[in-house]
């Protein structure tokens, strides 16, 4: 008898997790139920404890099901760990060598970022962004990349009000704000921020995504903005994301 015979409650609970992190959005419980074969009346039960415990999200005026933040974490639990760091290092590395300017790697968590990897450029300043550090994702590049990735349900779950931005580095973010930015970063298909980390430096960022499209890391490069973008750098980031993508099974972007 295989495990998940063992255990159907689990099983049917890691069912719904993963179908739904297959969906571009929010779907009903009734699709769930008929994609997986099970009861709804199961469904519903497991789905109200997956929310309770902020893995999933309700959406009661659409009646829909989304992947809530704790589900993020999840993700961003695996990403921090060293299998993602160790990969990405090296790519880094060769990103800072190709455009003399420092670089980092970084995941999401809730609506902070968390650094993996910094890498120094030479004669270049020493960055708040090191090893270890956790910045507001909206106003980081890395952040920004990630967050235009998120469907609009968890991106709202994850900014329900106007106090989520509150003593997170500027009074006057809001909802529409961000996503007005995040817009801008998908039509580009690369994030920016001027000055809004460290006063004088500007940073350009690209997602790493999953097999699935989901936002696994960021990478960014960071440089003096009196000196302008090193020459090519968008397509020089989002080449290290997408390789990046690529060695964790991704589908790169």
């Amino acid at each position: 008898m295989r495990a998940s015979e063992k255990a159907p409650a689990a099983a049917a609970t890691l069912g719904i997790l993963t179908h739904l992190a297959g969906q571009r959005g929010p779907v009903p419980a009734a699709t769930i139920a008929a994609a997986l074969d099970l009861p709804r009346s199961t469904v519903y039960q497991l789905l109200a404890v997956l929310a309770e415990h902020g893995f999933v999200v309700h959406l009661p005026e659409e009646r829909r099901y989304g992947l809530g933040v704790a589900a993020f974490e999840l993700s961003s639990g695996f990403s921090r760990q060293e299998p993602l760091a160790r990969l990405g290092r090296p790519l880094v590395a060769q990103l800072v060598d190709r455009v003399a300017e420092s670089g980092h790697l970084a995941v999401l968590h809730g609506r902070d970022v968390v650094y993996l990897v910094e890498e120094r450029a030479p004669r270049r300043p020493s960055l708040v962004t090191d090893v270890g550090v956790r910045l507001p994702a909206h106003l980081t590049a890395t952040g920004r990349a990630m967050l235009a990735l998120l469907p609009a349900a968890q991106l709202r779950a994850l900014y329900p009000d106007r106090a989520a931005f509150e003593g997170r580095g500027s009074a006057d973010w809001t909802y529409r704000r961000l996503k007005q930015e995040l817009a801008e970063t998908r039509e580009r298909g690369w994030s920016t921020e001027h000055g809004e980390v460290t006063d004088g430096l500007a940073s350009v960022g690209a997602a790493v995504v999953d097999h699935l499209g989901w936002p696994a890391a960021a990478v960014a490069v960071t440089f003096p903005a009196g000196r302008g973008e090193p020459d090519g750098l968008p397509a020089l980031v989002r080449g290290t994301a997408r390789t990046l993508s690529e060695r964790i099974h991704g589908t790169g972007r």
